[in-house]
């Protein structure tokens, strides 16, 4: 009989270890080899572990302590990631803004705020799904993978490293320690786009990111160059074969635009499944690219960049390091801060911090929805950032600060947000609550004054199985002293949100 993965057991790994230092952490993977498993932000690893398809799993290697694995630099003509930038990293960075659009634009659409604090550009790539949305950036980018292991370091073009269906070259003994992407040029133009079953905390059903190589100035240059990358429409992320041969010499005008969506449905290979049958992703691809080449032509590929977006933690936040190393087993006790109180107890390795919080500490607020970072009420505070404590693995917590719903209030006086979902009655069942009430407190801190778009960005990783997001965007509004009506209209904020991200518009399905 063949298990459904929901109804395998979950992988427990015995040991955690976060070491302090680059070599530290290799001499470990080559210590154990297959035995290992490296991880950074962890949202995709933590779930395969929980769903049982990562077997044979002894010692967990978080990289997240070590430090100078967290900057992002430009010059030269490239930009350089370390291995634990995140995405909401990403969104932040000027630097990646003006000179790699298309893979902040690509970040901004990975999950939701609670994720991008957590999950990183590297763990992306390294998890090589068809379906990740910085690939296709990264590809059309031309990025290098660095790599290190204990016998030396080597550098491998994307192109290369992924080497099929969610697999890459990279060997057990082996950590990915950066990646390099070539900087936009003063004439080239680069857009993502992505169509999604709803606004966030969708998994692509189409992503695609377009470059195209200008020759002259002016409103109609000629195309000297283009590349064109397509997601979940192959084994792997492809690009189009042909197209700058296709297009050179030629203005970017409707015939044109013919021409490279004919070369691109070509190029795709979808397959029927739970998010769209084959023939719609086709159709995706037509529309999206038409689209797509028509923004770079426009020069209103950046049109629609989420100014001052919520990141749901501090400006700047980068990895909290330690001066210890973490290693724990079942048996080893942990200290974290807790709601402002140190706690010590075991029960942390093989285990999510959501978990540990509940049985270990005591703290029951803090809800488990979907164990897969999906519904967001696990939410809670670690070292100034909200997370998804189910994605995170306890010992992380070690020598760290956390505050959950019990933290909220004050000396038993409700935090203005609290009150303020029990005046405009925001709260209905109550089991998503927690988690959107710490959302929403982080969301103020950020913004002490939101657009009602603000508002939504931020809580896009909340579900409210009640559907009363109405009452909750108003408590939002009332803790921010922006009393309007209940009855009043979303105002537009600074931007026009997901539903025609950065540029291009598309009508893909909405939830």
């Amino acid at each position: 009989m063949r298990l459904h993965e929901v109804q395998r057991p979950a992988t427990y790994v015995p040991r955690y270890v976060s070491p302090l230092t680059l070599d530290d952490a290799l001499a470990e993977l080559a210590r154990h080899g297959a035995r290992a498993r490296a991880m950074a932000g962890g949202t995709d690893l933590i779930v395969e572990l929980d769903r049982g398809a990562r077997g044979g799993v002894d010692v967990l290697v978080d990289l997240s302590r070590i430090a100078g694995l967290d900057s992002i630099t430009a010059g030269d003509g490239v930009v350089h990631l370390g291995a634990l930038v995140t995405h909401n990293q990403v969104v932040e960075s000027p630097a990646c803004r003006d000179l790699v659009l298309p893979l902040a634009q690509a970040s901004w659409e990975v999950g939701s705020p609670q994720l991008r604090n957590r999950a990183t550009v590297a763990g992306n790539v390294i998890t090589a799904s068809p379906a990740n949305d910085t690939i296709s950036a990264l590809l059309a980018l031309g990025a290098d993978i660095h790599i290190a292991s204990t016998a030396g370091t080597r550098t491998v073009p994307i192109s290369e490293f992924i080497s099929g269906f969610r697999t890459t070259v990279l060997t057990p003994e082996e950590l990915v320690t950066g990646i390099t992407v070539r900087s936009l040029g003063a004439a080239q133009r680069g857009v993502f786009v992505k169509a999604g079953l709803r606004r966030a905390q969708a998994i692509s059903v189409v992503h695609l990111t377009a470059i195209v190589t200008f020759d002259g100035a002016g409103d109609d240059p000629i195309v000297a160059d283009a590349v064109l990358a397509l997601g979940s429409v192959a084994p792997t992320v492809v690009t189009v074969p042909g197209l700058g041969a296709r297009l050179g010499g030629r203005r970017l005008d409707d015939a044109a635009i013919a021409d490279a969506v004919a070369i691109a449905v070509d190029t795709a290979l979808p397959i029927d499944d739970l998010r769209a049958t084959a023939e719609y992703r086709s159709s995706l691809v037509a529309t999206m690219v038409e689209r797509a080449l028509r923004a770079l032509a426009d020069g209103t590929q950046a049109s629609q960049w989420p100014v001052d977006a919520p990141l749901l933690r501090p400006a700047g936040l980068t990895v909290a390091h330690s001066s210890a190393v973490v290693d724990v087993d079942a048996t080893t006790p942990i200290t974290a801060t807790v709601n402002g109180t140190p706690v010590t107890a075991a029960g942390a390795a093989g285990v999510t911090l959501l978990d540990w919080l509940r049985d270990e500490v005591g703290l029951t607020g803090v809800k488990e929805g979907c164990a897969e970072g999906e519904c967001g009420a696990c939410t809670v505070h670690l070292d100034g950032a909200a997370v998804m404590s189910c994605l995170v693995p306890a010992a992380r917590a070690a020598g760290g600060e956390v505050v959950t719903i019990e933290g909220l209030a004050d000396d038993g006086r409700l935090a203005p947000i609290q009150a303020a979902f029990i005046e405009r009655a925001a709260v209905q069942c109550g089991f998503c609550t927690p988690g959107l009430l710490m959302s929403c407190a982080k969301l103020l801190d950020e913004h002490p004054s939101p657009t009602r778009r603000q508002v939504q960005q931020g809580l896009a990783g909340n579900l409210c199985r009640c559907t009363g997001y109405g009452a909750i965007e108003r408590a939002v509004e009332l803790a921010a002293g922006q009393d309007r009506r209940p009855d009043s209209r979303p105002d537009s904020g600074h931007d026009s949100g997901h539903d025609a991200p950065h540029g291009v518009e598309h009508r893909g399905p909405r939830s």
